[in-house]
Formats: C-alpha cells, structure tokens, sequence
C-alpha cells in the first residue's frame, strides 16, 4: 500500500481533477458511457481513502461525491446554457446514483478498516510499552 500523504483539502483535490477528467473523456464518448464514469468514480474515490493522512481520513468518503458532481458538469455535456448543464448534472445524478453510493462506500469502508487498523497498531504499541 502507498504510504498516505494527501491531506484533505489534497484528497479533494486529487478526486475533482481525476473526476474532470474522466468526464471530458467521457464527454467525448458516442453516448456518454455513464458506466465508464461510475467504474472511474469507484476507483478514484477507493485511490482517496488509501492516500489520505491518518488524521484526515474522514475526508474521503466526504470528498468523494463533491468530487462526482464537478465532473459531471464535464460530462453531462454543454446543454443549453447554465440551465441545460445543470439540468444535465442533475439528471446525472438521479439517474446514475447507484455509482455515487457505491464510491462513496467504498471509500468510508477503506477509511473504517484503516482507522480500525491504526486503533489496533496503537493499543498493541501501548500494552508493549507497558509490559516492557
């Protein structure tokens, strides 16, 4: 596993220019390929729970569908004007939100099985120093 780095804000930031771009490239798909953008979201949102600090780990599954929504203004395509794109990002949204859910759990899960596992590290390095 890498070793997490990113703060929050970083995780953020990570996950929104991941999910620009896959929404361009989406955007430029015959059809939209909604799959390709929920498979893209999972993993993105999955890549920011493994990389983000220790301290800051309830930021991913936070980030997570922030993220989701700004690339869909990408690929929902231009519409027509502000009211066309938004409309687009909300019909995205409805339609498509088994992919929201299932990246956004799939980042709380890999932020509570780290966390656990940190919980575990620390009482186990607390009872050595004791018995030591």
């Amino acid at each position: 596993m890498p070793t997490p780095r990113l703060t929050g804000l970083g995780v953020g930031v990570f996950a929104s220019l991941l999910m620009v771009l896959l929404g361009g490239l989406v955007s430029l798909m015959p059809g939209g390929a909604p799959a390709f953008y929920g498979i893209g979201f999972v993993l993105a949102a999955m890549a920011a729970a493994v990389w983000v600090r220790p301290a800051e780990l309830f930021a991913a599954p936070i980030a997570a569908p922030i993220a989701y929504t700004i690339g869909l203004f990408f690929a929902g395509g231009t519409g027509d004007g502000f009211g066309g794109v938004l409309q687009n990002v909300f019909t995205g949204l409805a339609l498509h939100a088994v992919w929201l859910y299932a990246g956004t759990v799939a980042a709380a899960l890999i932020a509570l099985v780290r966390k656990a596992a940190l919980l575990v590290e620390a009482r186990r390095t607390r009872r050595h120093a004791e018995t030591s």
